[in-house]
């Protein structure tokens, strides 16, 4: 087939066009969504509901939680389908399993009328095997970086692999930092053109300063809420609070999460006999998160590895100092005089913590609150997601072949393994396509946002 001949058959194997009553119908695709808690969790949850708010159809599409089975509705009418797909390895997908569950995708988007296949985080095998199938069915596709990655050990180096296959045919990559940009740009092998930087964003009304919930007690307490990872700095911190302690006699540690390095948590604060001084609370909902960081005058943040840290925004939204390692992305999120930095060590955490202590007096925390408000907005999130999504509009989409020598592209033998799975794809998705043509399949009826919202106006106005 000639290249002129290929065109003319991608056109006609086209994602539908949206409807004019929406601006764009996005499914939002990835592993890590509610009730999992995290960074990459509130950002696709908080992100959808402002693209609704601006007139977008947002659906999610995750895997099974615990009995999360089927479709949910969540607030203004975000649907989310939760695939018959247990979690393999931190809540992630298991890997491969893309054939099973094509068949429910391309129904789902079919049903829907999508026609933007946004994708999130590096680590979910559910997002790269969606950025496949989205390219082979000739949808848009868009995936967020929301981690770093190095180049020199093992697993770095097959993730970076990994991702220059899934982005190899991806029709625009948002980073939530400049950093994350460069770090993705060169991990990928990506035209920095087709890459843009959307931090995340805080809803700063949900985390508010509350003076009154600090101990009057002249006891200084110091807040960490983060999974208890290694990528989270835990080991750094298990060397960190003892030295602490040690020094001053004063203050006092709140430690909100959960993760594999509790244990050694635990063991370090029995070690210590530390127990009155080092305040274990386990998972904290992300709705009790405003509340825990509110009893403290310091954030620490111990992370090895951060594009963003968003945890950090959110402290600093409730008047809190931060002391945060020196790592990937976090010098771009606060101004100089509400973080105090420190080199990924133990001593120099230690020094940052005493750097911080004397200043915490100096601190207004409704004045911190402001300028955060002023800073991060979702709002803006999404308004400029949105002109991500409306220059694709006009990104015309490649004849398959052309899309099969990029995939070549990206290695010797696993460019030809990955050229080898898109074909097989192809042909799979050409087989559903003839078994149930997309006029059989039923369209969903859409959410009506906006008279729901006019609804609850009104209602709000009559009492």
């Amino acid at each position: 087939m000639n290249a002129e001949a290929d065109r003319q058959a991608a056109v006609s194997l086209a994602a539908p066009l949206p409807r004019q009553d929406t601006k764009h119908r996005i499914a939002m695709i990835s592993d890590f969504f509610l009730p999992n808690m995290g960074g990459v969790e509130m950002h696709i949850y908080q992100l959808s509901q402002c693209l609704i708010r601006r007139g977008n159809k947002v659906i999610v599409i995750t895997h099974t939680y615990d009995d999360r089975q089927g479709v949910r509705y969540m607030t203004n009418g975000l649907k989310v389908y939760y695939l018959p797909q247990q979690p393999f390895y931190n809540q992630s997908s298991f890997p491969g399993g893309g054939f099973q569950w094509l068949p429910y995708l391309r129904a789902i988007l079919v049903r829907e009328r999508i026609d933007i296949v946004h994708t999130h985080q590096a680590f979910s095998c559910l997002a790269h095997e969606s950025l496949w199938w989205g390219s082979v069915m000739n949808y848009k596709t868009v995936f967020t970086d929301h981690s770093l990655f190095g180049f020199a050990d093992a697993s770095s180096i097959h993730m970076n692999k990994l991702l220059k296959m899934s982005l190899s045919d991806c029709t625009h990559v948002i980073c939530v930092s400049n950093t994350s940009k460069e770090n993705t740009v060169l991990r990928a092998s990506l035209d920095p053109l087709i890459v843009s930087t959307i931090p995340n964003a805080v809803d700063c009304t949900k985390f508010t300063p509350n003076p009154s919930a600090r101990r009057d007690d002249g006891i200084i307490t110091i807040v960490v809420v983060s999974r208890l990872v290694y990528r989270k700095g835990m080991d750094l911190l298990i060397d960190v609070i003892p030295e602490i302690c040690r020094r001053f006699s004063n203050v006092e540690f709140v430690i909100g999460g959960d993760g594999p390095k509790r244990v050694e948590l635990e063991e370090m604060r029995e070690k210590h006999q530390l127990h009155e001084r080092v305040e274990m609370l386990g998972s904290v909902r992300h709705s009790d998160v405003r509340d825990v960081l509110a009893r403290g005058h310091i954030f620490l943040n111990c992370s090895l590895t951060e594009a963003f840290c968003i945890a950090i925004v959110e402290a600093a939204s409730t008047g809190l100092i931060v002391v945060s390692t020196e790592v990937g992305g976090v010098p771009e999120v606060l101004p100089p005089d509400m973080i105090h930095f420190a080199e990924p060590s133990a001593e120099a955490v230690v020094d940052a913590v005493c750097r911080a202590l004397p200043k915490i007096n100096e601190v207004d925390p409704f004045e911190f609150h402001e300028r955060v408000k002023k800073m991060y907005n979702w709002n803006e999130v999404a308004e400029r997601t949105e002109v991500v999504y409306n220059r694709m509009r006009d990104v015309e989409r490649l004849p398959l072949l052309s899309r099969l020598r990029r995939h070549l592209s990206t290695g010797s033998w696993v460019g030809r393994l990955f050229v080898l799975c898109i074909a097989i794809g192809f042909v799979f998705w050409r087989i559903l396509e003839w078994i149930r043509p997309r006029e059989a399949v039923d369209e969903a009826i859409d959410f009506p946002y906006k008279k729901y919202a006019a609804a609850r106006r009104n209602h709000q106005l009559m009492q």
